[in-house]
């Protein structure tokens, strides 16, 4: 986070809750009270949600439960903050219930002095605060974007441990470890192992990586991987391992199964001038948006959506109905530099009938959000970055 001094807020934790419960966004740094942005987002009292018809009319989002994956009904985005209790769920071992009383973290490897720490050594450390939102690397239109969600997160630098720890000149590979485990195949062979993901020293050393210890004001839920877990910002969700129970720096690439053989993107690129198959690891979040909720209010509609990068700050959102001109829509550029971003366009005029609507996004480097026809070649369902149009009909 470019700007992070900016973010460390001196509010106690029952401001925080307050303001998270009000629905304030806490931006990129200044406290921002009720923006005329946010306050548009819930409906209003004269305001009726338009169905999508690419929708199925009895669609539900699945309740959160132990061992399963909970994503959120999309359309129901109406606030900056995702909720604790609705921003998405995934694990692929179990859910371990750390013992916060004998939790310890430990930094091995590489390094000058291994590092032993509990949630009080933790928790005394310099404390960051920061918005992120992320999303799964599987999210999709199958599931109508529902894997994802914006928190504010406190923590404490990854740097500042390594830099304690003191990193040696051969450690260029850090393993983040968590405590949930499950049994793997490799080779025939039945072998335990935990969920583990990795990152190269120069990534590891930003300043934006955080280990965070709570969410939204609140303690580290459990499903979010109590006590501990990683956050890199910009990153999709897979790379904030939960549960984090070990930091370790080697000198070769971490090839475990979610780093080396699972959540990797195959697809044709490139490569020197000749078209080859590239096989890596889903890392940075793909720029992206998707529209999510219609809803009618008189003559007029409103059609909200957001947006997910990796950091790099946006020029423009915008809307094209029925394959029709590009329009500005209106998004929070105060919002932070990891956040969601949310944008909102108002509809005046919309004709009796079928309609089919897309967002596209556009970053300060001038990167346009891909079409569907402009997406690698790819048989993997990681990284969903693609324009998403959806279909209403308007009565």
């Amino acid at each position: 986070m470019s700007n992070h001094k900016d973010s460390i807020l001196n509010e106690s934790r029952q401001d925080r809750r307050e303001l998270l419960k009000q629905g304030l966004t806490l931006g990129a740094g200044a406290l921002v009270a009720s923006s005329p942005l946010w306050s548009q987002l819930a409906m209003a009292a004269d305001e009726t949600l338009v169905p999508f018809s690419d929708m199925p009319p009895e669609y539900i989002a699945p309740p959160v439960a132990p061992g399963a994956t909970h994503y959120l009904d999309s359309r129901g985005i109406s606030a900056f903050y995702t909720s604790n209790a609705d921003f998405y769920i995934v694990q692929h071992y179990n859910q371990p219930a750390v013992d916060v009383a004998t939790y310890k973290l430990r930094v091995t490897g590489l390094v000058n002095k291994t590092l032993e720490l509990d949630m009080a050594a933790i928790r005394s450390r310099p404390k960051v605060e920061i918005d992120a939102g992320f999303e799964c690397g599987g999210n999709s239109p199958r599931l109508f974007q529902g894997l994802i969600g914006n928190a504010r997160w406190v923590g404490t630098s990854l740097k500042g441990l390594l830099e304690e720890a003191g990193v040696k000149p051969d450690g260029i590979e850090v393993v983040c470890y968590g405590r949930d485990q499950g049994t793997e195949k490799i080779r025939d062979i039945d072998v335990e192992q935990n969920f583990g993901r990795s990152l190269h020293i120069n990534d590891a050393m930003s300043p934006d990586v955080l280990v965070v210890y709570e969410m939204n004001g609140e303690p580290l839920p459990l499903y979010h991987g109590a006590p501990l877990r990683l956050l890199v910002p910009g990153w999709y969700g897979v790379a904030n391992v939960k549960w984090l129970s070990q930091i370790h720096v080697q000198d070769r690439r971490f090839m475990g199964r979610f780093m080396g053989r699972d959540y990797v993107t195959l697809s044709k690129q490139d490569i020197g001038g000749e078209i080859r198959w590239e096989e890596r690891s889903v890392t940075r979040i793909r720029l992206k948006s998707a529209i999510v909720r219609v809803t009618k209010s008189g003559a007029s509609h409103k059609i909200t959506g957001f947006v997910l990068n990796d950091g790099t700050p946006l020029r423009a959102v915008e809307v094209s109905i029925d394959g029709g001109p590009w329009q500005a829509a209106t998004f929070d550029r105060n919002a932070g530099k990891y956040s969601w971003k949310l944008f909102t366009y108002q509809w005046n005029n919309a004709k009796v009938g079928e309609h089919t609507l897309v967002s596209r996004v556009i970053d300060s480097n001038g990167q346009v959000q891909a079409t569907p026809e402009e997406m690698p070649e790819k048989p993997t369902r990681w990284e969903n970055y693609a324009q998403f149009p959806r279909k209403i009909k308007i009565a």
